[in-house]
């Protein structure tokens, strides 16, 4: 189907964020124009406190144009990305954020240099009132500041430091080219990124051995090309930590959200301290799949029948609603507007991303992008998507703009909330055993790739960052023994750890992000401590995870998980989510044991 070929109704409202193009346009130009404003501000927001009223609501204009122009240009873009002219509207838009960073390079040393008692008198003016929040994060950053020139030159030289992702991200998107393997029926299928996780999750066995060991075998041509891009990109990473007079790489980056170093080594200890829950997990799976010999691409083949029932998505809507019933009437009405008021661009068309996301700018409401199919899986996303949606709305509606956006450690947690609302909503109606037997399943995939599997990459970047620091350089040998060991220790004796799994590090584009991947793990952490809160304390429940979901990045993301009753500072929630992966694993094993 072509996007034109839509029906309207199951498309987003982009025009909420501009009216049409030639608006977008004339926005742009007067973004851009905008920029010439900057240098009038330099040496003045020092001077008085009007000043600075004057810069920070100046530059709160011009950040939220951006943004809209962001958004909407990349909207655009992903409703069909061979759309030539969406792909230059991206570009053009994603220029004028990396304008708007080196134009406002000045202002943090600025700030730094006014007397703090000073600055912090001017923060008591009650027209302050929005900004205190970000002052206090630049007091907090004081000793890893620099000069005005210092800054401008770092953010300058953020274009060359990101030259180790642009080039891996062009070689595993454009340039890799993975052979041709045959199925079970002699039919010839070419593998993809697209299409390689599916063939693992498949049923045809020999398809799946030839895919995992193709798509490593190609990766294996290239490795030491790929290592150097990885070892250039911890290199930038721990320079820019360096710089700042951070103690490690990883400092630097959980600084960003004030989150303790302690919180990472405890997710990894935690987990390490339950390997034997995964390593059930991994037994279970062999015997389900009933196997002299499990191998690394067994470990996504399916164990249970996937229903064959599919659902319109007008069955999803009334499916996630019943099972978000435990949020209160006030939520769901929230939840019904955007399904009423075309927040969701529902169903596949050419050109148009994969997968799904839920997306916007402030001041108007959240976006979600899906390519729904009508599978089980697809009701979850529906309910996932819509966490983030329903987070971002009511973040905005209670924050001001500066104080709205919230951090990515708490970005998973709305979303895996809702899904782990639902599936219990599902597992208490559901009779028929083979479903409920896919909805366990489910909920135990969701946790070893969650919480295990990115977890173990937590643990890899803590590795191969640490080797850096101190002087080491990565090789693709070095590399791959530390992936394979890892790859041993996480999945245990009842699998066969293929040699070919060590390559796996080369296809995860998240690792040139560092330091990004553990809050997936202490994300569903803390989700499922707060759906069981929600389930057990009823309104009380909810009234406190409101107090998240309207916090915004009003406070640290570990302040406004405290504020909801979980505190990611201690192993508690984890233990708690694994307590559920353990319960879990005891159904099926059950389950399994009846077959």
């Amino acid at each position: 189907m072509k996007r034109e070929e839509q029906n309207i109704k199951d498309t987003w409202k982009i025009e909420d964020l501009f009216s049409s193009d030639e608006v977008w346009e004339k926005d742009l130009e007067r973004a851009i124009s905008l920029l010439n404003e900057y240098p009038k501000y330099v040496g003045k927001i020092s001077e008085d406190k009007e000043n600075l009223l004057t810069y920070f609501k100046f530059n709160d204009e011009v950040n939220l144009l951006a943004e809209r122009l962001y958004v909407y240009s990349n909207q655009k873009y992903h409703q069909d990305m061979a759309n030539a002219k969406y792909q230059k509207y991206s570009g053009k838009a994603q220029k004028l954020v990396v304008d708007i960073g080196s134009a406002s390079a000045f202002v943090e040393p600025e700030l730094l240099s006014i007397d703090e008692n000073t600055l912090l008198n001017w923060m008591e003016d009650e027209r302050f009132a929005d900004y205190r929040r970000y002052v206090s994060e630049v007091l907090r950053g004081k000793r890893h500041t620099l000069d005005e020139k210092t800054e401008e030159i770092l953010a300058k030289s953020k274009r060359m430091a990101n030259a180790a992702d642009n080039i891996y991200a062009m070689y595993n998107g454009a340039d890799i080219d993975f052979p041709i393997v045959t199925n079970s029926d002699g039919e010839e299928i070419k593998i993809t990124h697209g299409n390689f996780v599916p063939i693992l999750s498949g049923t045809d066995r020999e398809l799946r051995k030839k895919a995992f060991h193709t798509l490593y075998d190609t990766y294996d041509k290239m490795k030491n090309t790929i290592a150097a891009t990885f070892n250039a990109n911890v290199e930038q990473a721990c320079f820019y930590a360096d710089v700042r007079g951070y103690s490690s790489s990883r400092a630097m980056y959980l600084d960003g959200s004030n989150v303790p170093e302690s919180v990472y080594d405890n997710l990894i200890d935690t987990v390490h301290e339950h390997i034997h829950l995964m390593h059930r997990y991994v037994k279970m799976r062999k015997k389900a799949l009933g196997v002299d010999e499990l191998h690394m691409y067994d470990i996504y083949a399916p164990i249970v029948k996937t229903p064959e029932k599919k659902y319109t998505f007008d069955e999803a809507k009334d499916m996630v609603k019943a099972g978000l019933a435990p949020m209160g009437e006030a939520y769901l009405e929230k939840l019904q507007e955007g399904f009423d008021n075309r927040w969701i661009d529902v169903y596949e068309n050419e050109g148009k991303r994969s997968g799904a996301y839920s997306w916007g700018a402030y001041g108007t409401h959240p976006y979600v992008l899906l390519n729904y199919q009508g599978t089980l899986d697809h009701v979850f996303t529906l309910a996932h998507e819509m966490g983030h949606a329903l987070h971002s709305y009511y973040s905005d509606e209670a924050q001001s703009y500066i104080n709205a956006g919230y951090k990515i450690f708490v970005a998973e947690v709305a979303s895996t909330c809702n899904e782990s609302l639902l599936i219990h909503d599902l597992l208490n109606k559901t009779e028929d055993d083979e479903t409920k037997a896919y909805l366990i399943n489910h909920f135990l995939e969701q946790f070893k790739g969650t919480l295990y599997r990115q977890t173990m990459f937590a643990e890899f970047e803590k590795i191969t960052h640490s080797m850096v620091e101190k002087g080491g350089t990565l090789t693709s040998d070095i590399l791959c023994k530390v992936y394979y060991d890892l790859n041993k220790f996480y999945f245990g004796d009842d699998i066969i750890i293929d040699d070919d799994i060590a390559l796996e590090w080369a296809r995860i584009p998240h690792f040139y992000n560092p330091f990004y991947v553990y809050q997936y793990a202490t994300g569903i952490s803390a989700a499922i401590a707060l759906s069981r809160k929600i389930m057990e304390e009823g309104e009380t429940g909810v009234k406190d995870y409101m107090k998240f979901l309207t916090g915004g990045g009003s406070k640290d993301p570990i302040d406004l998980l405290k504020l909801a009753g979980v505190d990611m500072t201690e192993r508690k929630p984890i233990v708690q989510a694994l307590k559920l992966f353990e319960n879990l694993l005891d159904e099926m094993e059950m389950i399994i044991d009846d077959k």
